[in-house]
Protein backbone atom coordinates (compact mmCIF):
# COMPACT_ATOMS: atom_id res chain seq x y z
CA UNK A 1 0.00 0.00 0.00
CA UNK A 2 2.86 2.34 0.86
CA UNK A 3 4.50 1.61 -2.49
CA UNK A 4 1.22 2.38 -4.26
CA UNK A 5 0.89 5.70 -2.44
CA UNK A 6 4.46 6.61 -3.36
CA UNK A 7 3.79 5.73 -6.99
CA UNK A 8 0.63 7.89 -7.05
CA UNK A 9 2.55 10.77 -5.50
CA UNK A 10 5.39 10.45 -8.00
CA UNK A 11 3.19 9.91 -11.07
CA UNK A 12 0.18 12.06 -10.16
CA UNK A 13 -0.53 13.23 -13.71
CA UNK A 14 -0.51 9.67 -15.02
CA UNK A 15 -2.89 8.52 -12.29
CA UNK A 16 -5.25 11.44 -12.95
CA UNK A 17 -5.24 10.72 -16.69
CA UNK A 18 -6.15 7.06 -16.14
CA UNK A 19 -8.87 7.93 -13.60
CA UNK A 20 -10.41 10.49 -15.98
CA UNK A 21 -10.33 7.95 -18.81
CA UNK A 22 -12.09 5.35 -16.66
CA UNK A 23 -14.74 7.81 -15.42
CA UNK A 24 -15.42 9.04 -18.96
CA UNK A 25 -15.86 5.42 -20.08
CA UNK A 26 -18.97 5.21 -17.90
CA UNK A 27 -20.40 8.21 -19.79
CA UNK A 28 -19.37 6.98 -23.24
CA UNK A 29 -19.25 3.15 -23.18
CA UNK A 30 -16.13 1.59 -24.73
CA UNK A 31 -16.40 0.72 -28.40
CA UNK A 32 -14.24 0.38 -31.50
CA UNK A 33 -14.47 4.18 -31.80
CA UNK A 34 -11.96 4.41 -28.95
CA UNK A 35 -9.23 3.35 -31.38
CA UNK A 36 -9.82 6.53 -33.40
CA UNK A 37 -9.15 8.63 -30.29
CA UNK A 38 -5.54 7.48 -30.05
CA UNK A 39 -2.78 9.17 -32.03
CA UNK A 40 -0.49 6.16 -32.46
CA UNK A 41 1.97 8.23 -34.49
CA UNK A 42 2.65 10.55 -31.53
CA UNK A 43 2.96 7.65 -29.09
CA UNK A 44 5.36 5.80 -31.38
CA UNK A 45 7.53 8.88 -31.92
CA UNK A 46 7.64 9.65 -28.22
CA UNK A 47 8.72 6.11 -27.43
CA UNK A 48 11.37 6.02 -30.15
CA UNK A 49 12.84 9.40 -29.23
CA UNK A 50 12.94 8.41 -25.54
CA UNK A 51 15.13 5.41 -26.35
CA UNK A 52 17.39 7.25 -28.78
CA UNK A 53 17.97 10.23 -26.48
CA UNK A 54 18.61 7.89 -23.54
CA UNK A 55 21.21 6.12 -25.67
CA UNK A 56 22.97 9.31 -26.71
CA UNK A 57 22.96 10.56 -23.11
CA UNK A 58 24.46 7.24 -22.00
CA UNK A 59 27.40 7.92 -24.30
CA UNK A 60 28.22 11.11 -22.34
CA UNK A 61 28.31 13.36 -25.41
CA UNK A 62 26.49 16.26 -23.79
CA UNK A 63 28.52 16.00 -20.60
CA UNK A 64 31.78 16.29 -22.55
CA UNK A 65 30.37 19.24 -24.50
CA UNK A 66 29.72 21.00 -21.21
CA UNK A 67 33.19 20.16 -19.91
CA UNK A 68 34.75 21.67 -23.03
CA UNK A 69 32.80 24.91 -22.77
CA UNK A 70 33.47 25.32 -19.05
CA UNK A 71 37.23 25.40 -19.63
CA UNK A 72 36.79 28.66 -21.58
CA UNK A 73 34.96 30.45 -18.76
CA UNK A 74 36.72 33.22 -16.83
CA UNK A 75 33.81 35.20 -15.36
CA UNK A 76 30.77 34.34 -13.21
CA UNK A 77 28.34 35.74 -15.75
CA UNK A 78 30.04 33.76 -18.53
CA UNK A 79 29.65 30.66 -16.39
CA UNK A 80 25.94 31.35 -15.87
CA UNK A 81 25.46 31.95 -19.60
CA UNK A 82 27.18 28.68 -20.50
CA UNK A 83 25.21 26.63 -17.97
CA UNK A 84 21.88 28.16 -19.04
CA UNK A 85 22.83 28.05 -22.71
CA UNK A 86 23.57 24.33 -22.55
CA UNK A 87 19.98 23.74 -21.40
CA UNK A 88 18.46 26.22 -23.85
CA UNK A 89 20.06 24.83 -27.00
CA UNK A 90 20.30 21.14 -26.12
CA UNK A 91 16.60 21.01 -25.18
CA UNK A 92 15.71 21.69 -28.81
CA UNK A 93 16.92 18.17 -29.69
CA UNK A 94 17.01 16.12 -26.50
CA UNK A 95 13.86 17.57 -24.84
CA UNK A 96 13.64 19.87 -21.83
CA UNK A 97 13.50 16.94 -19.39
CA UNK A 98 16.73 15.32 -20.57
CA UNK A 99 18.51 18.69 -20.82
CA UNK A 100 17.77 19.32 -17.14
CA UNK A 101 18.63 15.76 -16.10
CA UNK A 102 21.98 16.18 -17.86
CA UNK A 103 23.03 19.71 -17.00
CA UNK A 104 21.51 20.60 -13.61
CA UNK A 105 23.69 18.08 -11.71
CA UNK A 106 26.61 19.24 -13.86
CA UNK A 107 25.95 22.87 -12.87
CA UNK A 108 25.68 22.01 -9.18
CA UNK A 109 29.01 20.19 -9.40
CA UNK A 110 30.70 23.14 -11.13
CA UNK A 111 29.32 25.76 -8.75
CA UNK A 112 30.30 23.71 -5.72
CA UNK A 113 33.88 23.22 -6.94
CA UNK A 114 34.17 26.96 -7.68
CA UNK A 115 32.86 27.97 -4.25
CA UNK A 116 29.75 29.55 -5.75
CA UNK A 117 27.09 27.82 -3.67
CA UNK A 118 25.24 31.13 -3.30
CA UNK A 119 24.68 31.15 -7.06
CA UNK A 120 23.07 27.72 -7.15
CA UNK A 121 19.46 28.82 -6.85
CA UNK A 122 19.60 31.45 -9.58
CA UNK A 123 21.61 29.25 -11.94
CA UNK A 124 19.31 26.24 -11.55
CA UNK A 125 16.23 28.44 -11.97
CA UNK A 126 17.71 30.00 -15.12
CA UNK A 127 18.60 26.54 -16.44
CA UNK A 128 15.01 25.43 -15.89
CA UNK A 129 13.58 28.48 -17.65
CA UNK A 130 16.13 28.03 -20.44
CA UNK A 131 15.20 24.39 -21.02
CA UNK A 132 11.47 25.13 -21.05
CA UNK A 133 11.87 28.04 -23.48
CA UNK A 134 14.57 26.60 -25.74
CA UNK A 135 12.59 23.40 -26.22
CA UNK A 136 9.68 25.27 -27.79
CA UNK A 137 11.57 25.90 -31.05
CA UNK A 138 11.26 22.34 -32.40
CA UNK A 139 8.49 19.75 -32.56
CA UNK A 140 10.66 17.29 -30.63
CA UNK A 141 11.73 19.72 -27.91
CA UNK A 142 8.93 18.75 -25.56
CA UNK A 143 5.90 16.38 -25.51
CA UNK A 144 3.25 19.07 -25.99
CA UNK A 145 5.00 20.39 -29.10
CA UNK A 146 5.21 16.92 -30.64
CA UNK A 147 1.51 16.35 -29.99
CA UNK A 148 0.29 19.74 -31.25
CA UNK A 149 2.67 19.69 -34.22
CA UNK A 150 1.02 16.45 -35.28
CA UNK A 151 -2.39 18.13 -35.15
CA UNK A 152 -1.41 21.28 -37.03
CA UNK A 153 -0.24 19.57 -40.20
CA UNK A 154 2.59 22.12 -40.42
CA UNK A 155 5.88 21.19 -42.03
CA UNK A 156 9.05 21.07 -39.92
CA UNK A 157 10.50 24.36 -41.19
CA UNK A 158 7.10 26.03 -41.02
CA UNK A 159 6.85 25.07 -37.36
CA UNK A 160 10.39 26.23 -36.57
CA UNK A 161 9.91 29.56 -38.36
CA UNK A 162 6.63 30.08 -36.51
CA UNK A 163 8.32 29.49 -33.15
CA UNK A 164 11.59 31.29 -33.98
CA UNK A 165 10.61 34.89 -33.06
CA UNK A 166 9.27 33.92 -29.63
CA UNK A 167 12.29 31.67 -29.02
CA UNK A 168 14.77 34.43 -29.96
CA UNK A 169 13.01 36.97 -27.75
CA UNK A 170 13.12 34.43 -24.91
CA UNK A 171 16.86 33.98 -25.46
CA UNK A 172 17.48 37.74 -25.43
CA UNK A 173 15.50 38.07 -22.19
CA UNK A 174 17.45 35.20 -20.64
CA UNK A 175 20.79 36.76 -21.59
CA UNK A 176 19.76 40.17 -20.23
CA UNK A 177 18.68 38.71 -16.89
CA UNK A 178 22.00 36.89 -16.52
CA UNK A 179 24.18 39.81 -17.61
CA UNK A 180 22.63 42.26 -15.14
CA UNK A 181 23.72 39.99 -12.30
CA UNK A 182 26.96 40.33 -10.37
CA UNK A 183 30.14 39.31 -12.18
CA UNK A 184 33.59 38.49 -10.88
CA UNK A 185 36.46 36.22 -11.82
CA UNK A 186 36.01 32.50 -11.48
CA UNK A 187 37.99 29.36 -12.18
CA UNK A 188 35.49 26.69 -13.07
CA UNK A 189 36.53 23.06 -13.36
CA UNK A 190 34.56 19.93 -14.03
CA UNK A 191 35.55 16.41 -13.13
CA UNK A 192 36.25 14.88 -16.51
CA UNK A 193 34.10 11.98 -17.55
CA UNK A 194 36.09 8.77 -17.81
CA UNK A 195 33.56 7.12 -20.09
CA UNK A 196 34.47 6.81 -23.75
CA UNK A 197 31.74 6.93 -26.35
CA UNK A 198 30.98 3.77 -28.29
CA UNK A 199 31.28 5.11 -31.84
CA UNK A 200 29.33 2.24 -33.37
CA UNK A 201 26.41 2.74 -31.01
CA UNK A 202 26.55 6.50 -31.46
CA UNK A 203 26.38 6.07 -35.23
CA UNK A 204 23.44 3.73 -34.78
CA UNK A 205 21.59 6.29 -32.66
CA UNK A 206 22.20 8.96 -35.29
CA UNK A 207 20.79 6.73 -38.03
CA UNK A 208 17.71 5.92 -35.95
CA UNK A 209 17.27 9.60 -35.12
CA UNK A 210 17.32 10.47 -38.81
CA UNK A 211 14.69 7.80 -39.47
CA UNK A 212 12.50 9.25 -36.71
CA UNK A 213 12.95 12.73 -38.12
CA UNK A 214 11.67 11.29 -41.38
CA UNK A 215 8.51 10.40 -39.50
CA UNK A 216 8.39 13.87 -37.93
CA UNK A 217 8.43 15.49 -41.37
CA UNK A 218 5.89 12.90 -42.56
CA UNK A 219 7.94 11.09 -45.22
CA UNK A 220 8.47 7.86 -43.27
CA UNK A 221 5.49 6.00 -41.72
CA UNK A 222 5.57 5.83 -37.92
CA UNK A 223 5.37 2.04 -38.13
CA UNK A 224 8.75 1.98 -39.90
CA UNK A 225 10.42 4.11 -37.22
CA UNK A 226 8.91 2.03 -34.43
CA UNK A 227 10.02 -1.25 -35.98
CA UNK A 228 13.50 0.10 -36.74
CA UNK A 229 14.05 1.28 -33.16
CA UNK A 230 12.52 -1.78 -31.49
CA UNK A 231 14.21 -4.42 -33.64
CA UNK A 232 17.58 -2.66 -33.49
CA UNK A 233 17.15 -2.11 -29.77
CA UNK A 234 16.56 -5.79 -29.06
CA UNK A 235 20.03 -6.53 -30.42
CA UNK A 236 22.04 -3.38 -29.70
CA UNK A 237 20.64 -1.55 -26.66
CA UNK A 238 18.12 -3.75 -24.89
CA UNK A 239 18.91 -2.08 -21.53
CA UNK A 240 17.42 1.22 -22.73
CA UNK A 241 13.87 -0.16 -22.90
CA UNK A 242 13.72 0.08 -19.11
CA UNK A 243 14.56 3.79 -19.29
CA UNK A 244 11.55 4.84 -21.37
CA UNK A 245 8.96 6.93 -19.54
CA UNK A 246 6.01 4.56 -19.82
CA UNK A 247 3.97 6.69 -17.43
CA UNK A 248 4.19 9.60 -19.87
CA UNK A 249 3.00 7.32 -22.65
CA UNK A 250 0.20 6.13 -20.39
CA UNK A 251 -0.68 9.75 -19.59
CA UNK A 252 -1.10 10.48 -23.29
CA UNK A 253 -3.21 7.34 -23.72
CA UNK A 254 -5.46 8.28 -20.80
CA UNK A 255 -6.01 11.81 -22.04
CA UNK A 256 -6.64 10.60 -25.60
CA UNK A 257 -9.54 8.51 -24.29
CA UNK A 258 -10.85 11.18 -21.91
CA UNK A 259 -10.79 13.99 -24.49
CA UNK A 260 -12.28 11.73 -27.15
CA UNK A 261 -15.15 10.85 -24.86
CA UNK A 262 -15.76 14.48 -23.88
CA UNK A 263 -15.97 15.38 -27.56
CA UNK A 264 -18.75 12.82 -27.91
CA UNK A 265 -20.86 14.46 -25.19
CA UNK A 266 -22.49 17.40 -27.05
CA UNK A 267 -23.30 19.49 -23.96
CA UNK A 268 -19.73 19.28 -22.65
CA UNK A 269 -18.13 19.76 -26.05
CA UNK A 270 -20.24 22.82 -26.91
CA UNK A 271 -19.60 24.41 -23.52
CA UNK A 272 -15.83 23.99 -23.72
CA UNK A 273 -15.71 25.22 -27.30
CA UNK A 274 -17.61 28.38 -26.38
CA UNK A 275 -15.39 29.01 -23.35
CA UNK A 276 -12.22 28.54 -25.38
CA UNK A 277 -13.16 30.38 -28.59
CA UNK A 278 -10.80 33.32 -29.16
CA UNK A 279 -9.12 32.87 -25.78
CA UNK A 280 -6.91 29.87 -26.54
CA UNK A 281 -3.64 31.58 -25.62
CA UNK A 282 -4.77 32.93 -22.26
CA UNK A 283 -6.77 29.86 -21.26
CA UNK A 284 -3.89 27.50 -22.09
CA UNK A 285 -1.47 29.62 -20.03
CA UNK A 286 -3.82 29.61 -17.03
CA UNK A 287 -4.63 25.91 -17.38
CA UNK A 288 -0.91 25.06 -17.49
CA UNK A 289 -0.39 26.71 -14.11
CA UNK A 290 -2.82 24.28 -12.51
CA UNK A 291 -2.50 20.98 -14.40
CA UNK A 292 0.85 21.52 -16.20
CA UNK A 293 1.31 22.22 -19.90
CA UNK A 294 1.23 18.70 -21.37
CA UNK A 295 -2.22 17.81 -19.99
CA UNK A 296 -3.41 21.34 -20.82
CA UNK A 297 -2.35 20.88 -24.45
CA UNK A 298 -4.16 17.57 -24.73
CA UNK A 299 -7.35 18.66 -23.01
CA UNK A 300 -7.78 21.98 -24.80
CA UNK A 301 -6.80 20.71 -28.25
CA UNK A 302 -9.98 18.69 -28.41
CA UNK A 303 -12.16 21.80 -28.38
CA UNK A 304 -10.44 24.26 -30.71
CA UNK A 305 -8.61 24.29 -34.01
CA UNK A 306 -6.46 27.33 -33.21
CA UNK A 307 -3.47 25.12 -32.56
CA UNK A 308 -0.92 27.91 -33.05
CA UNK A 309 -2.36 29.85 -30.12
CA UNK A 310 -2.34 26.66 -28.07
CA UNK A 311 1.31 26.00 -28.88
CA UNK A 312 2.31 29.47 -27.72
CA UNK A 313 0.07 29.16 -24.67
CA UNK A 314 1.26 25.81 -23.36
CA UNK A 315 4.91 26.56 -24.14
CA UNK A 316 5.12 29.86 -22.30
CA UNK A 317 2.56 28.43 -19.88
CA UNK A 318 5.38 26.20 -18.69
CA UNK A 319 6.59 29.32 -16.88
CA UNK A 320 4.92 30.33 -13.64
CA UNK A 321 4.16 27.72 -10.99
CA UNK A 322 6.46 24.84 -10.14
CA UNK A 323 4.03 22.37 -11.73
CA UNK A 324 3.34 24.43 -14.87
CA UNK A 325 5.98 22.32 -16.59
CA UNK A 326 6.69 18.95 -15.03
CA UNK A 327 10.29 19.31 -16.23
CA UNK A 328 10.67 22.05 -13.60
CA UNK A 329 10.22 19.43 -10.89
CA UNK A 330 13.37 17.69 -12.11
CA UNK A 331 15.50 20.74 -11.27
CA UNK A 332 13.73 21.19 -7.96
CA UNK A 333 14.46 17.59 -6.92
CA UNK A 334 18.14 17.96 -7.80
CA UNK A 335 18.41 21.18 -5.78
CA UNK A 336 16.61 19.60 -2.81
CA UNK A 337 19.31 16.91 -2.76
CA UNK A 338 22.02 19.54 -2.18
CA UNK A 339 23.10 19.54 1.50
CA UNK A 340 21.79 22.69 3.18
CA UNK A 341 19.71 23.69 0.15
CA UNK A 342 17.07 26.29 1.09
CA UNK A 343 13.87 24.92 -0.45
CA UNK A 344 11.74 27.90 0.56
CA UNK A 345 14.18 30.35 -0.99
CA UNK A 346 14.38 28.27 -4.15
CA UNK A 347 10.58 28.17 -4.45
CA UNK A 348 10.37 31.95 -3.93
CA UNK A 349 13.05 32.80 -6.52
CA UNK A 350 11.74 30.22 -8.96
CA UNK A 351 8.23 31.69 -8.82
CA UNK A 352 9.40 35.31 -9.06
CA UNK A 353 11.68 34.73 -12.06
CA UNK A 354 9.14 32.58 -13.84
CA UNK A 355 6.37 35.11 -13.37
CA UNK A 356 8.68 37.84 -14.67
CA UNK A 357 9.46 35.88 -17.83
CA UNK A 358 5.78 35.02 -18.26
CA UNK A 359 4.73 38.66 -17.80
CA UNK A 360 7.10 39.72 -20.59
CA UNK A 361 6.48 36.86 -23.02
CA UNK A 362 2.67 36.68 -22.77
CA UNK A 363 2.04 40.09 -24.44
CA UNK A 364 4.80 39.26 -26.95
CA UNK A 365 2.96 36.04 -27.84
CA UNK A 366 -0.30 37.99 -28.31
CA UNK A 367 1.45 40.35 -30.71
CA UNK A 368 3.13 37.55 -32.66
CA UNK A 369 -0.20 35.80 -33.18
Amino acid sequence: MKAFKEFCKKETVFVVAIVLAVISAFLVPPSKDYIAYIDFRVLALLFCLMLIVAGVKEQGIFRRLGEGLITKVKDVRQLELVLAGLCFFSSMLITNDVALITFVPFALEILSSAGLQKKMIKVVVMQTIAANLGSMLTPIGNPQNLYLYSLTGMGLMEFILFMLPLTLISLVLLVIVILVGKGGAVEAKAEKSSMEADKKKLFLYVVLFVICMGTVIRVIPWQVSLLAVCITGLFAFRNLFAQADYCLLGTFLGFFIFVGNMQNIPAVSNLLQSLLAGKELLVSVVASQVISNVPAAMLLSGFTEDYKALIFGVDIGGLGTLIASLASLISYKYFCAVPGGNKAKYFKEFTLWNLLFLAVLLPVAFLLL
